[in-house]
């Protein structure tokens, strides 16, 4: 366990707690020969290691490498002994902007400065391939200067993550902040998601409370998907406007950032030239696979609850916040039924091949995470065509969807229930409701 006053790497001597998660804690530290301030992240590695998130680390630490801003947290080094991971990161001695914006709102000309590093931090991560998807004053802060930085990228994505059709198809981010296309779970332009929540922390820091916000999660989310949000009277005539083209359900004709950083209200005072960072002296380690590995083969089942599931991660898997009736019509809703699984996307597929074969399906499609299964033999309605779909929350830590596309659902639901959850006990980790929704 660290405790203040420890050296760590014979380099850095911890200082106090500034916060922590399921996997990590971030320290204050002191470089012991430069006297630098930083914020050292010390991750679990038997954690990380137990639930298959060595990969996610990885892309993390890859991509605050790529994108080195003034408006964004720099990552210095990257360290580990037998146990622990170390990230030394800037350090922002401002804090949160959160605390500075909880329950009041800010002067119409602070916000803007606020809103423009932030655009520009995140105009500079699209140009780079990287998409934060989980942007929210929790994660922007302040350093000495009263400047944001632009921190936690664990839920970014990279250009090279999108399928087929050029989009992004993880649901994941924050429930307030989110896009209404990335509710929708049917693929999402990343850099028109991250306008939409950076839209929503401008109205956040100019009102001092969400543009879209209920105690009912559904309702929250049919605000989200109509841009159903009320603009208060200080608010100035071309935030208004702005808002609007920001609030757009469409991400189509979502405004871009380009245009955003065009509009005579963004412009003003605005420095178009970022402050050059200074030469780095530290770099973090090209072999990330000799700083992480281990050789060591946990089982992924014991890690339980260990998972780093956000509030949207939960509320999407689960049956009793099934939001597929904000999207789609009565007659497009489908039989289904969900689990989530420690296994990998490999394994899941390869378990539901083998019983796709016990029970006489053609596997006649696979595509990303979509399986779809016919039989031959013709029922009351035609034959049985099921699709599973597996959607990614983490390497090692899937949802699964299986659902009836055409035939008897009185057969589908007998299949399911004699045939197929028991021949998945060894994967699931748990349903997600446990008879079929008549959606």
């Amino acid at each position: 366990m660290e405790t203040k006053g420890k050296i760590v790497m014979k380099k850095y001597e911890l200082g106090r707690l500034l916060g922590q998660g399921n996997f990590a804690k971030v320290y204050y530290a002191r470089n012991i020969e430069t006297s630098q301030s930083v914020a050292i992240k010390v991750i679990d590695k038997e954690k990380v290691l137990k639930v298959g998130l060595i990969d996610h680390t990885k892309r993390e630490i890859s991509i605050m490498n790529l994108v080195k801003h003034p408006n964004i947290l720099e990552l210095y080094e990257v360290m580990a002994s037998k146990t622990k991971i170390y990230f030394v990161m800037e350090y922002a001695k401002g804090g949160e902007l959160f605390k500075k914006v909880f329950k009041r709102k800010l002067r119409e000309d602070l916000a803007r400065k606020y809103f423009q590093q932030l655009i520009s931090a995140v105009d500079f991560c699209h140009s780079r391939g990287v998409y934060h998807r989980d942007l929210k004053p929790e994660n922007l802060l302040l350093d000495e200067n009263g400047d944001l930085k632009v921190s936690d990228f664990g839920l970014s994505a990279l250009a090279e993550s999108k399928h087929q059709d050029g989009l992004l198809h993880t649901s994941c981010g924050t429930p307030a902040y989110v896009a209404p296309e990335v509710i929708n779970r049917k693929g999402y332009d990343g850099a028109k998601a991250d306008i939409w929540s950076c839209g929503v922390i401008l109205y956040v820091l100019l009102a001092g409370y969400l543009p879209f916000n209920d105690s009912n999660l559904i309702a929250m989310y049919r605000k989200i998907s109509t841009a159903n949000y009320k603009i208060p009277d200080w608010f100035s005539t071309e935030v208004t406007k702005l808002l609007s083209r920001i609030f757009n359900p469409n991400p189509k004709a979502r405004i871009p950032i380009a245009r955003i950083m065009a509009t005579p209200w963004f412009r003003k005072g605005f420095n178009s030239k970022p402050i050059e960072r200074k030469p780095e002296t530290e770099q973090a380690p090209r072999d990330l696979a000799a700083v992480l590995g281990s050789e060591t083969n946990y089982n992924a089942f014991e890690a339980k609850k260990l998972t780093n599931l956000n509030a949207f991660d939960i509320i999407s898997s689960s049956s009793g916040f099934d939001l597929s009736g904000l999207f789609t019509k009565n007659d497009e809703k489908k039989k289904e039924i969900q689990f989530t699984s420690m296994h990998t996307a490999s394994a899941i597929t390869s378990k539901l091949e083998d019983i796709a074969e016990s029970l006489k399906l053609k596997v006649k499609m696979k595509n990303g995470g979509l399986l779809k299964m016919e039989g031959s033999n013709r029922g009351r309605k035609g034959a049985l065509a099921i699709d599973a779909e597996i959607f990614e929350f983490t390497p090692s830590f899937h949802l699964v969807e299986i659902r009836k596309c055409s035939g008897d659902t009185l057969e589908f639901r007998n299949k399911l229930q004699e045939d197929v959850k028991p021949a998945l006990k060894d994967i699931v980790w748990a349903w997600q409701g446990n008879t079929v929704q008549s959606c």
